[in-house]
């Protein structure tokens, strides 16, 4: 097992902002085989924090109770709640990764006002280009949202990163694509290893365990590559965390007993 860079290691927070109850059939190409049962198979929203070595860093910022109501899900608290449990001040953030540009990935971002945004090329070009007319891509994005995050471009306010890039030491963007074009997943040197935050490149461990995208997808075989990719980069599966299981609060720890079904902590 590869061990974490030098005696770097970040506390690592996954923090639950919202869910949607679907069927296991929706989240799976193809819906489930013929002699599977298809059983609810719910989605749960997060963000996620990286602290230490001096820094607070974090991975995408959700989306608002408005949004929401306009997309069917059941909001639970505002991202930025959230992090105030684990005494993060939103206002203060300099760094926010924003793994995709869908969503509930980047909506709130007007609550990080002195953040540096990071961002792939690619999902830029992607988001703002012609595959946009098209509603089987488009429809997970949010133009008011990606507007945004354009002007933040002209106010030198998004670092963008072409491929694999170190954001700190110990800290690192990895472009997967599939899901989308410019997909990036964020690995981080912890106490127990080097972690790898997957966000929608898995949106759940099935996705990836048992080689069955999720289908809201821009290339199937990007997807399926990026899952030899997450293995690649984390020191074991179990060093993979995906973007959207429940079973995340249920294999790892709260902070406190009571964060419990609002945070896990990864690392």
């Amino acid at each position: 097992m590869r061990s974490p860079v030098s005696a770097i290691a970040y506390e690592v927070y996954a923090i639950k902002y919202a869910q949607h109850a679907r069927r296991a059939s929706e989240n799976f190409i193809g819906g489930m085989p013929h002699d599977a049962h298809d059983g609810p198979m719910p989605l749960d929203y997060f963000v996620w924090l990286l602290r230490g070595e001096g820094r607070e860093i974090v991975v995408d910022t959700g989306f608002s109770a408005p949004m929401a109501a306009k997309r069917g899900r059941e909001h639970l608290r505002c991202p930025t709640e959230g992090l105030g449990f684990l005494n993060i001040d939103s206002k203060k953030i300099k760094d926010v990764v924003i793994t995709h540009l869908h969503y509930d990935h980047i909506g709130n971002f007007d609550l990080f006002p002195a953040a540096t945004f990071h961002l792939q090329d690619l999902e830029m070009n992607y988001a703002t280009g012609r595959h946009m007319a098209q509603p089987v891509f488009g429809g997970a994005y949010e133009v008011e949202d990606v507007v945004g995050m354009v002007r933040r471009a002209y106010a030198g306010r998004v670092r963008f990163h072409d491929g694999d890039s170190e954001l700190a030491p110990g800290v690192s963007l990895h472009l997967v694509g599939g899901h989308t074009m410019g997909l990036q997943v964020v690995r981080v040197a912890t106490r127990r290893g080097w972690v790898v935050l997957a966000s929608d490149a898995s949106h759940f461990y099935a996705n990836m365990d048992e080689v069955r995208p999720f289908p809201i997808v821009y290339s199937v075989a990007d997807m399926v590559e990026g899952y030899a990719r997450l293995r690649a980069l984390a020191d074991s599966r179990e060093h993979i965390i995906p973007g959207h299981d429940p079973l995340v609060l249920e294999r790892y720890p709260a902070p406190s007993e009571a964060l419990r079904g609002i945070a896990a902590r990864l690392d």
